[in-house]
């Protein structure tokens, strides 16, 4: 095995970290694993750490938690040209790093919520309750529209991938295929995003490599 191997789970955040690697051009392993009652297999149990979560990233002896975590380390230690995320003290860094933390502050915890919802709520008006926590996720989208419009190319910091993107291409997959919060709605600038970030080579390396699937 490589001296880098990605714990990686299916239908779960693993493929930033797999597509990450891709436009690092960093050799990695892969030990993929399939969900069991919606969750990581005991199998992984030691490698997933003590919330037990996937992707987990292991670095030499080095094991390193959380995506967006793993994103900034990939980025701090191999990324020598800054090429995905500014150096620090560059103002663009922090303008990648909003979206890095956005993606899981932001649009995931909106997007979860209702997903919550579905599963969990006993009694009450489940479609009420998804209604008005869709408010959130229409206004996030919205914003990420206005954003992408203003970026001067086909991602959130530009025309090529950065950081950003690794991290948010999978919150908007999440929430557009599960329609969490957007029925009856539609963001063509969004659904455009989506389709740039998966057509990068990196991306379909990522895909092929790991056999992902949401």
């Amino acid at each position: 095995m490589p001296p880098i191997t990605l714990y990686f789970l299916q239908a779960s955040r693993s493929i930033r970290s797999a597509w990450l690697l891709e436009e690092l051009g960093v050799e990695y392993g892969v030990k993929a694993a399939e969900r069991e009652n919606q969750k990581a297999p005991q199998s992984m149990k030691d490698e997933a750490g003590g919330l037990g979560k996937l992707p987990v990233l292991k670095d030499g002896e080095t094991f390193i938690y959380e995506s967006g975590n793993i994103t900034e380390y990939l980025c701090d230690k191999y990324d020598t040209e800054h090429r995905l995320l500014p150096p620090v003290g560059d103002p663009k860094r922090y303008q990648v790093l909003q979206w890095v933390h956005a993606a899981e502050a932001t649009y995931m915890l909106h997007g979860l919520a209702i997903l919550y919802v579905r599963w969990n709520q006993k009694g009450g008006d489940v479609a009420a309750t998804e209604a008005g926590l869709a408010v959130n996720v229409q206004k996030d989208l919205d914003y990420l529209a206005t954003e992408l419009g203003k970026s001067g190319g086909k991602f959130l910091v530009g025309d090529s991938p950065t950081a950003a993107d690794v991290m948010m291409e999978f919150s908007v997959d999440f929430i557009l295929t599960r329609e969490l919060g957007t029925k009856e709605k539609e963001w063509e600038r969004v659904e455009q995003y989506r389709r740039d970030c998966q057509k990068t080579a990196s991306w379909q390396k990522a895909q092929k490599k790991t056999g992902y699937r949401l």
